[in-house]
């Protein structure tokens, strides 16, 4: 019988759990956990596919320094004596570390511990900074502490729900299949999107408000103010739990319905349809993400968003309430150990005195952090003007994901000392450590993590740790002993860092702070290991509570909410020279920079190059055709080179590119190389969002398309994109043909010998190229080479690769790139489940399938993790259409 492991999933912030089985063979299987509370057995496409992603290729499995391998000793006393050399020659804030959402608590606490407490600066942030800071921030100012009041079960509760810049259906799939389940067994309950795309998720929305980027705190100060206006205040909660609403009312006051309308791009039609909705419903749940935090007022969003349900007193009851959804899987527990640089631990404030000599205490510390250190933006900037000298960076890759990531890459280049933990060796991160460390991964590592809805879970380890690779817990403590403070970092295990962060999160406090795991503060190691989740606070005397605020109870000092009035900034004016608002974002089946999703096939099947999304009326104006490589060229004159998407679901003037390829994957698509490193003032988080640029056409001599068993080692062209497929890879690129020939290219790039057999035909004067290579019966390599973007079935092509092609005459069939007439072709992926293309829904409506329950039965697409059902339900509707014409 395969051993069974419950663990957590290492993706977005929802937190689901997942029962990992690994049998006799050492064979990894993953299903959701019907027991979580969290997801109750669901798994989007990515926790479905996490046991493809498992492999030790390309693992950091043995330490290096300056790319040589070294032993564990070496490579720490490297670290701490320039460390302490860099400490006494020029201050503890001339070192930092960098860190992620991906670590887990006990590892993020013993990171805070060490920086804060014992070296003695606060220059440690986070890639949370990246997604969710302007979520802690407005949390902070309305609140008194960053409490995110709702839970998981309100959305299921609610009459009606606001998504706000929440692409829920792709970046918290899971969530979206709760609020899409329960929407369908209460028709009666409404759904609203706020968003300037039309994404997948507005599929189940009664109402799309295509908001202008950054015109929602316009569109909350409008609501506030016809609340007002419709007598739909709380008057008794207000008065009795609020202070400030007049003046924020004051600031909302909006003016004519069509000066709104203007500052929104809402029609006054449906900004007075959702002001009523709003109004006249009871339970309300607004969710936002990303589109409200990664903004230059992201903070003044969030409170635009909190005045509104203060104001109706709809919080803290069920089925009503603000929810921040986070986007890693531990921002939470980031935030409960001070991960931020303007944090301490236990939601405890950087400052104020009492807290920072409470801490101190409690640590037995030397010193304290004691004042607010250099959050992301600034802390790059800092190592490029030299201010900050040595820096550890933790489990993500700032090259690809900060803003002006040119700038990070440049600035970590010209770093005196520059250390990388990570699990993968060649991230374009990692590529400019002085010392690379190996970390542990998912399913070998053991500790806990906090969701959106401040459930802890544990992730538990089912797998051996490779090579010489330690948890992140354990390389801070080697350090911090090493610095000389011993009994601080004298750790046994996680349970022992557990337990610590539980008794610092009850110490001195009495109910005066939001964050209280008290009851775990003597836990041992075998309950820590039996550990189910929960929602904190959980306190000593076994008290807890689902939701806050409903009773007032802040964390003020008057125990009062703040309200704070926000004005909506100045509609900024297109950029004759760079006229669209580029907006950065994730796709449906990838994660970040795709360390851990680009290793499953299944994965890329769906999209496997970076895109941009375009209206067809801009691209038309452009002369940019659908699937052409387009240049899109920052305000700061750099480009990158995309396939262009041509999409109605994109607003006029507005762009949209994924930020998840890297050097790695298609070196020409970094996006996060044209933001600007404009930042919320009081956040600090960037304005990913928004950002201008321009698009146009890009030409190349040649496009091709390739399909191989083995990685090329080369690629000489201005663009390329690599993806995993079952059976090797798969390949787009454009630019120059080689000098030295296609043929020969091919055989040097893929290492093919004169035992390959290959066939193909060439047409110069057309510029057509096709040329295949066979081991055996086995298709090594499939090329196709076009001047003009090359038509060629893709998944068709990729399916070759690990099928068997014995007869040498049936081979010149695939020289064409599609099948004969009549065979199987299942087109683009749109199920990563369960590998269904187009194709095969196409010709499944056509054989009477009317809706995406009928496509399920038939094809089982949709019927797992659920987020191609808006992709679905779009492809049958165009059907209809078709037919109906």
């Amino acid at each position: 019988m395969p051993s069974e492991t419950k663990t957590t999933c290492p993706y977005c912030g929802v937190g689901c759990g997942v029962i990992a089985a690994v049998d006799e063979k050492g064979k990894v299987s993953v299903r959701g956990d019907p027991d979580h509370p969290a997801n109750y057995g669901r798994l989007c496409s990515k926790g479905s596919a996490l046991a493809e992603t498992l492999d030790i290729e390309g693992r950091v499995l043995y330490p290096e320094i300056h790319g040589q391998r070294a032993g564990w000793d070496e490579a720490l006393d490297l670290v701490v004596s320039t460390f302490q050399r860099t400490i006494a020659d020029h201050g503890p804030d001339s070192v930092a570390f960098y860190v992620s959402g991906q670590l887990l608590t006990e590892d993020y606490y013993v990171a805070n511990k060490l920086m804060k407490g014992f070296i003695g600066s606060a220059n440690i942030d986070t890639n949370s900074r990246l997604c969710m800071a302007s979520s802690v921030a407005g949390h902070r100012r309305a609140f008194g502490a960053d409490t995110v009041p709702a839970c998981y079960e309100d959305l299921e509760l609610s009459d009606l729900v606001v998504l706000v810049g929440s692409n829920m259906a792709w970046c918290h799939p899971v969530l979206y299949q709760r609020l899409a389940a329960a929407k369908a067994a209460r028709p009666a309950m409404k759904v609203v999107v706020i968003d300037p795309r039309r994404t997948a998720t507005s599929d189940i929305a009664d109402l799309h408000l295509a908001v202008r980027p950054d015109g929602d705190i316009a569109l909350f100060n409008g609501l506030l103010a016809y609340l007002a206006e419709t007598g739909a205040i709380d008057e008794n909660y207000v008065g009795k739990h609020t202070s400030g609403f007049g003046e924020a009312l004051l600031a909302a006051s909006r003016g004519s319905m069509a000066d709104l309308s203007d500052a929104t791009g809402v029609s006054g039609m449906l900004l007075r349809q959702f002001f009523r909705l709003f109004a006249q419903t009871e339970k309300v749940v607004t969710c936002y993400s990303q589109g409200v935090n990664q903004s230059f007022v992201g903070t003044a969003k969030v409170n635009a968003i909190l005045n509104c349900h203060l104001a109706t007193g709809r919080i803290g009851q069920p089925g009503m309430g603000p929810l921040s959804l986070t986007g890693q899987p531990n921002a939470m527990g980031g935030r409960e150990v001070g991960g931020l640089a303007n944090m301490l631990a236990a939601h405890m404030a950087i400052e104020n005195p009492v807290h920072r000599e409470r801490v101190q205490r409690f640590w037995k510390s030397p010193v304290i952090a004691e004042r607010a250190g250099l959050k992301a933006v600034d802390m790059f900037e800092a190592v490029a003007d030299g201010r900050i000298k040595a820096i550890w960076i933790m489990s993500t890759n700032p090259v690809v994901s900060m803003p002006d990531a040119a700038a990070v890459k440049a600035a970590l280049e010209a770093c005196p000392f520059v250390v990388v933990s990570d699990i993968q060796k060649d991230t374009d991160t990692a590529r400019l450590a002085h010392v690379l460390l190996p970390a542990s991964g998912w399913g070998e590592k053991s500790g806990t993590v906090t969701n959106s809805e401040r459930r802890i879970s544990r992730q538990r380890p089912f797998l051996s740790v490779p090579g010489e690779a330690r948890a992140d817990w354990w390389q801070l403590a080697e350090i911090g002993k090493r610095l000389g403070f011993d009994p601080g970092f004298d750790y046994r295990g996680p349970a022992d860092i557990y337990a610590e962060h539980a008794a610092l999160s009850a110490f001195e406090n009495k109910g005066e702070r939001d964050f209280d795991i008290g009851a775990h503060a003597e836990i041992n190691a075998e309950d820590y290991d039996a550990l189910l989740p929960f929602q904190w606070p959980l306190r000593q005397d076994g008290s807890s509570t689902a939701r806050f605020f409903a009773d007032g109870g802040f964390f003020t000092a008057d125990r009062k909410a703040r309200f704070v009035p926000v004005t909506a900034p100045a509609l900024e004016e297109a950029d004759g020279c760079y006229p669209f608002t580029l907006n950065t974002g994730r796709i449906r089946d990838h994660w970040h920079t795709m360390t851990r999703t680009g290793k499953s096939a299944r994965l890329s099947g769906h999209i496997a190059e970076p895109y941009c999304e375009i209206h067809p009326a801009d691209a038309d104006e452009a002369g940019i055709g659908d699937a052409d490589l387009v240049n899109v060229e920052g305000a700061n004159g750099r480009s990158i080179i995309v396939r262009a998407l041509l999409t109605e679901r994109q607003s006029r003037g507005s762009i949209f590119v994924p930020m998840h390829w890297t050097g790695e994957t298609a070196p020409s698509a970094g996006v996060d190389t044209l933001v600007s490193s404009r930042v919320d003032p009081i956040s600090g988080q960037p304005a990913l969002k928004m950002a201008r640029a321009s698009v146009t056409r890009h030409v190349a001599k040649a496009h091709g398309f390739l399909v191989s068993a083995t990685r090329p080692l080369d690629l000489p062209f201005a663009y390329w994109s690599i993806a995993k497929a079952e059976g090797g890879y798969r390949v787009e690129f454009a630019g120059d043909p080689p000098a030295e020939g296609w043929e020969t290219w091919l055989r040097r790039s893929l290492q093919l010998e004169d035992h390959h057999e290959s066939s193909g035909y060439m047409d110069q004067r057309a510029g057509d190229h096709r040329l295949l290579a066979f081991e055996g019966g086995k298709l090594m390599a499939g090329l196709f080479v076009s001047s003009n973007p090359v038509s060629v079935s893709r998944q068709w092509a990729v399916d070759q690769l690990w099928q068997s092609h014995p007869d040498r005459s049936a081979r010149s069939m695939l020289i064409a790139g599609r099948p004969a007439a009549g065979r199987p072709d299942k087109g683009a992926i749109v199920c990563s489940c369960f590998s269904v293309g187009i194709n095969q829904i196409n010709a499944a409506a056509r054989g009477g399938c009317r809706s995406v329950e009928a496509i399920g039965v038939a094809l089982s697409a949709g019927t797992n993790c659920g987020s191609c059902r808006p992709e679905i339900r779009r492809i049958l509707d165009a059907t209809q259409s078709i037919a109906a014409e």
